[in-house]
């Protein structure tokens, strides 16, 4: 009797846990979904082309970028009604890189279903994860991960991210001691954990136009954004290769910054099922 009580209530609650798993699977009665984010990196009106693509600046110097890395970080989505969706923090590190076509898609999921008309994020990484324990420094955000190799976007010695990468070759770049031209912008420093130090952090704000992002059953909008190359060396203040084939911790850092922080432009949105 006993062992008939016992399976009837293993039964009901196979069937209850069935009955669960079947309605949060239910798109009727899901309350969020995902959004999908396109970086498309160009330089002017040319798709970038690592090693190959020749291409001029404002400042008439030929280059060949060889990467062309950056952050993207704590994003917030604006509703139309002026609303906001701020992705939970944990949820919102990724790196972009040239080279590896895989990163230049980011997917959010489980955003609340509505109607999107902007969004923002942080080109970089905040102080506050920057100063936090390696422990909830994962994933792109692991110094001991693919950051120790030469296209590795922490410094070691300055304990900090390198928000946004640049390097190349130009011929109007000073030969250095391997007897080649290259040039490097690396542009990091969130204002300083004990010494205060320049903050490149740069929020940028991206309104979609007359568009929206429209999260619902069986949508999925894909965003396309793009990167412009040239805007690093063109945007508020002029940059030149001959005068400064590298940048990295001066003052001239912020220049770029300032610069950088006016690359990104909204393209399109499309739609995908799921």
């Amino acid at each position: 009797m006993r062992t008939t009580a016992i399976t009837s209530l293993l039964l009901v609650a196979t069937l209850t846990g069935g009955f669960m798993a079947c309605k949060s699977d239910n798109p009727a009665s899901a309350t969020s979904g995902p959004v999908s984010f396109v970086f498309d990196n160009v330089v002017g009106n040319q798709d970038l082309k690592l090693a190959t693509g020749v291409y001029q600046n404002g400042a008439g110097e030929s280059f060949t970028p060889t990467a062309f890395n950056y952050f993207v970080s704590n994003i917030t989505l604006t509703r139309a009604d002026g609303s906001q969706y701020v992705v939970p923090q944990d949820s919102s590190y990724f790196l972009i890189k040239e080279d590896v076509p895989a990163t230049q898609r980011i997917t959010l999921r489980n955003v609340p279903f509505g109607d999107y008309k902007a969004m923002s994020f942080v080109l970089g990484v905040d102080s506050l994860r920057s100063t936090m324990d390696i422990s909830r420094r994962t994933g792109v955000l692991d110094p001991a991960g693919d950051h120790t190799s030469a296209s590795g976007m922490y410094w070691s010695w300055n304990s900090g991210y390198i928000f946004l990468k640049l390097e190349g070759t130009s011929p109007s770049a000073p030969v250095n001691a391997t007897g080649n031209r290259n040039f490097r912008y690396h542009i990091g420093f969130f204002g300083g954990y004990s010494t205060r130090t320049i903050n490149n952090l740069k929020t940028i704000r991206i309104p979609f136009g007359s568009d929206v992002a429209t999260i619902a059953p069986g949508r999925v909008p894909v965003v396309t954004l793009q990167a412009d190359v040239l805007k690093v060396f063109d945007g508020v203040k002029r940059m030149s290769i001959n005068a400064n084939s590298e940048i990295m911790v001066s003052l001239l850092s912020a220049d770029v910054a300032n610069n950088y922080a006016q690359m990104m432009t909204y393209k399109r949105i499309t739609t995908a099922t799921n």
